[in-house]
């Protein structure tokens, strides 16, 4: 190493050791410089790229929390719709492949197909339903890359032996998207390159100031060259023949082949553009027709396809149709609830045409923001697994001098409080746990119990060089006990916000804002006005939002059944507030029992019901608390 790196290396150390004393971190580019990662014949370098392993071992897995089930679950297995972060929610996936929960029918573990069609981080102005701004990606550069890079690990050791991965991109980004997924997945194992022609749904095309863009791209990846691909064929005319006159033999055209057919045999058997009667009013939306192009041809009947990109839930409902198993996951409960109502009003033909298709059993998951109220009531072997999985414990029972430990967090012992049976902590109960296995439990033991049972605030009690620390549910975040910070499950307040790529950290509880309501009944409509929001999610190392600029969106049910919330529109934060915190519905529209679901920027729901035949012709107050 010559003189002049020697130099560069040691001002890096004492610039570095200046930041660490005032709380900042050495950039990711120094620590490149000093411990240079393996190299390869080309490489993605940017700011914040971590390594695979990394991803891997830092990712938390949050348990999923049945929230509703639709029909009776199967025997083998049942579909899942599942609301939360969906790194954090693959991780736990990856967790059900590795305990053989997560199986394909022929008996293959892993996800035979993943389709994704994640924001595109264009910053570009899309157009969505009634012709308003849809949406917005915010994060550009090297943040979406990582965030992208991340998701597509977990993805890679999700898939069975021999899956496949459909990646939806546009210009922007496909290009450094193509360079992580050759790094992923193996140059050798990148397929094809596709392009979609949207040109006929583009629309504004006379605004246009440069060319007008037509395509997006979708990359086909495969985890190894043993992979399924069913070829289609769309049948030669009756009246074709060759040039020489013979009649062609064979299945037909290829259907990717599509410019040597006819333009009608085009347009009746592979027109992939079309899609209005399949509209649900989610943005990005992509039609059903492609969705079956892709699934019928990388997966059989009985496969499991999973798109952690629900959006508007086009994946589950066209692998419903193909008779395949489906996983569909996204961080926004519009395009939770949008996906719900899709699956539980289906028509058996692709477009959304034809009689009504009953789905198969899927149910709706919570993973990363619980329903405390219901966590409690759980029996307690299923609370013991529960608080285990919240807290990433290993479940590994094991004695110390007698006393019945419940498992391993990171190397230290994990008791999880029988709070059924042994009522509350107390500092003495510490000094007689301390008393009973002393030293012999290392220099640190966790105490896993509701939050109610500790009665005592520290985050920790030592005792001898011992620390107990109390792992309070709902969560006590403890800083130095994590990896990284607490971030919530953050809900847009604008429809260009609607798929902003957002990442939540660790997992919180339930906590209902309160709501207080005027409604003022009118001929043509019933006039809502939102007197008072609160939020009262739990947020640790930041400031909370306060009041009604907490507010994401309302969410309408203008004919609830009193069961399921069956969603009919939504109104954002953004576009009531321009309404001096008031939104109109339609009188018209309602026809008995509308739910109002009043939804903050953390995820957290208050509803509240208005009965039609009640509402009379004068201001009146409801308070929901």
């Amino acid at each position: 190493m010559n003189k002049e790196r020697q130099q560069r290396i040691y001002e890096l150390l004492k610039r570095g050791l200046r930041l660490a004393e005032d709380g900042d971190e050495l950039p990711t580019e120094w620590a490149r410089e000093l411990f240079p990662p393996e190299r390869r014949e080309y490489e993605l370098v940017y700011n914040g790229k971590e390594t695979e392993e990394q991803i891997l071992a830092d990712t938390m897995a949050v348990p999923f929390q049945e929230v509703s089930t639709f029909g009776k679950n199967g025997v083998d297995w049942h579909n899942k719709l599942i609301f939360g972060d969906n790194l954090q929610a693959m991780k736990t996936l990856l967790q059900m492949k590795t305990d053989g929960k997560l199986v394909n029918a022929d008996g293959i573990p892993g996800v035979r197909l993943i389709y994704i069609d994640p924001p595109f981080a264009t910053k570009k102005e899309f157009r969505g339903s009634q012709d308003q701004k849809a949406y917005q990606d915010k994060i550009a550069g090297a943040e979406f890359l990582e965030f992208l890079r991340k998701r597509l690990v977990l993805m890679r050791e999700l898939l069975a032996p021999d899956g496949s991965i459909y990646v939806h991109l546009d210009e922007k980004k496909s290009h450094y998207a193509k360079t992580i997924l050759d790094e992923i997945f193996g140059e050798n194992n990148f397929q094809r390159e596709i392009i979609w022609r949207i040109g006929w749904l583009s629309g504004y095309k006379t605004k246009a100031l440069n060319w007008i863009r037509n395509h997006d791209v979708i990359f086909f990846y495969t985890k190894s060259q043993n992979f399924i691909f069913n070829k289609s064929y769309i049948p030669y005319s009756p009246d074709y023949r060759r040039r020489d006159g013979s009649v062609p033999e064979g299945k037909g055209y290829p259907i990717e082949d599509t410019w040597n057919c006819s333009e009608i045999d085009r347009l009746d058997s592979i027109q992939i553009m079309s899609f209005a009667g399949e509209k649900t009013g989610f943005p990005t939306q992509k039609n059903e027709n492609l969705l079956e192009r892709i699934i019928s041809t990388s997966s059989n009947p009985g496969d499991i396809v999973l798109d952690a990109f629900a959006g508007g839930g086009t994946t589950a409902a066209v692998a419903e149709k193909l008779g395949r198993r489906w996983i569909a996951v996204d961080v926004s409960k519009l395009a939770i609830y949008t996906t719900q109502k899709r699956m539980l009003t289906l028509r058996k033909n692709i477009s959304n045409t034809g009689a009504p298709l009953t789905a198969k059993p899927f149910t709706l998951y919570n993973a990363g923001l619980y329903d405390f109220e219901n966590l409690r009531n759980l029996p307690w072997e299923d609370w013991r697994f529960f608080a285990l999985r919240l807290f990433e414990c290993k479940d590994e029972a094991h004695k110390i001098h007698g006393f019945q430990m419940d498992g391993k967090r990171q190397g230290s012992s994990v008791h999880v409080f029988n709070h059924f049976q042994e009522g509350q902590i107390s500092p003495q109960t510490i000094a007689d746990l301390h008393a009973s296995i002393g030293k012999a439990v290392g220099d640190r033991c966790f105490i896993i119990a509701p939050r109610g049972a500790f009665l005592f605030q520290e985050d920790y009690i030592e005792m001898d060089g011992v620390r107990y620390y109390a792992l309070r549910i709902p969560y006590s975040f403890i800083n130095e006990l994590h990896r990284r910070q607490f971030s919530a499950l953050v809900q847009p307040n604008d429809e260009m916000a609607i798929n902003e790529t957002v990442e939540a950290v660790g997992f919180d509880f339930v906590q209902p804002p309160v709501v207080e309501l005027e409604l003022t009944t009118k001929a043509q409509a019933v006039s809502v006005k939102i007197k008072k929001f609160e939020s009262k999610a739990r947020l640790r190392g930041e400031d909370k939002i306060s009041k009604h600029d907490a507010l994401s969106m309302v969410m309408v049910d203008y004919d609830y059944n009193g069961k399921v919330f069956d969603l009919d529109t939504a109104f954002y934060a953004s576009a009531i507030k321009d309404n001096k915190w008031k939104i109109e519905l339609p009188t018209k529209e309602i026809k008995g029992i509308v739910m109002l679901v009043f939804l903050d920027i953390y995820g957290n729901e208050a509803r509240i019901a208005i009965d039609k035949a009640k509402l009379i012709n004068k201001g009146r107050r409801l308070t929901k608390k």
